[in-house]
C-alpha cells in the first residue's frame, strides 16, 4: 500500500507519504490500489481504497483532499474545513496551513512533488506532468505557500516516469526545453525525450527549496506503481502530505 515516506522535521513535523499498487480492493487493470475516480473505476472501490490510505496514515478518509487535475497552474488553498467537504476543485497543486489534512496529488507517470515549510507550519503537493511544468505550476504553488508565510521550503520528489522512458517527438521536446532547458533528454533507444523530474529538481532548486530526496523509481518501470506510459487503461497512485503536531 505505501512505496514510501518520509518526515521533515520542525516546529511540527510533515509527514510525506507515496502509495504503491498494492493493498488494495481493485481489481483487473486497477489492481489493487488505486485512488482516482476518473478512469473508470467502481466508484465504490476507489472510496474503500482512500479510506484505506486515511487509516493507515492515521487520517480519516474526510481529511485527505483531493483536487481534479487538468495539467493547469491552478493551486487551491485549502483554510476552510468546508473545502474538504466540497467537490473537488480543478487544480493541480495544494496547499494549506492546517495540520491533520493530508493534501493529495494522484500520478501514474507525471512527477508528484510534496513540499514542506515545519516551521512555519506550511505544506504544497504538485502534480507536474509536462503540460503543468512548461506552464509553471512549480513556482506558482511555491509563490502560494510564501504567501502563506513559508521561507525555509523542503521537497521530496516522487516516482515518475524516467528520461529512458518518456519518448516524444522532437518538436515536443524542443516546445519544453524553450521553457525549461533541462527537460531535454534522449530515451533508451536515442530518441528524443524528456525528464520532467529533474527540469522539476531544477526549478526548485533555482527558487531556493531544499530537495530532501529525488526518487530513483521509474514508474514505467516498477510494476509496483501504475503507469500509463506502460498500459494506459490504468489507475493512479498518491503522494500525500500533512503537518502533525510533534509529541
Amino acid at each position: 500500500m505505501l512505496h514510501s515516506r518520509f518526515v521533515v522535521p520542525g516546529r511540527v513535523s510533515a509527514h510525506i507519504a507515496f502509495t504503491d499498487r498494492h493493498g488494495g480492493y481493485s481489481s483487473g487493470d486497477f489492481s489493487s490500489f488505486n485512488l482516482a475516480r476518473h478512469v473508470g473505476d467502481d466508484e465504490s472501490l476507489v472510496e474503500a481504497n482512500r479510506a484505506a490510505l486515511g487509516q493507515v496514515l492515521g487520517l480519516s478518509a474526510e481529511r485527505l483532499s483531493f483536487v481534479t487535475q487538468v495539467h493547469g497552474t491552478e493551486v487551491h488553498l485549502v483554510d476552510a474545513e468546508e473545502h474538504l467537504r466540497a467537490a473537488a476543485p480543478e487544480a493541480d497543486a495544494q496547499v494549506t496551513r492546517r495540520g491533520g489534512i493530508g493534501l493529495a496529488i494522484m500520478v501514474a507517470d507525471c512527477t508528484p512533488i510534496m513540499l514542506a515549510d515545519p516551521e512555519a507550519g506550511v505544506i504544497g503537493a504538485v502534480h507536474a506532468g509536462r503540460p503543468g511544468l512548461a506552464a509553471g505550476v512549480v513556482p506558482a504553488t511555491l509563490e502560494a505557500m510564501r504567501d502563506q508565510g513559508a521561507s525555509d521550503i523542503h521537497a521530496v520528489i516522487g516516482p515518475s516516469v524516467c528520461p529512458r522512458c518518456y519518448e516524444v517527438p522532437a518538436e515536443l521536446r524542443e516546445e519544453v526545453a524553450a521553457v525549461e532547458p533541462v527537460a531535454a533528454s534522449v530515451s533508451v533507444t536515442g530518441t528524443p525525450a524528456l525528464d520532467i523530474a529533474g527540469a522539476a529538481a531544477e526549478q526548485l532548486s533555482r527558487a531556493g527549496v531544499t530537495i530532501d530526496h529525488f526518487s530513483r523509481t521509474c514508474t514505467r518501470e516498477s510494476e509496483d506503481l501504475f503507469s500509463y506510459r506502460r498500459r494506459q487503461r490504468t489507475g493512479r497512485f498518491a503522494g500525500v502530505v500533512w503537518l502533525q503536531e510533534q509529541n
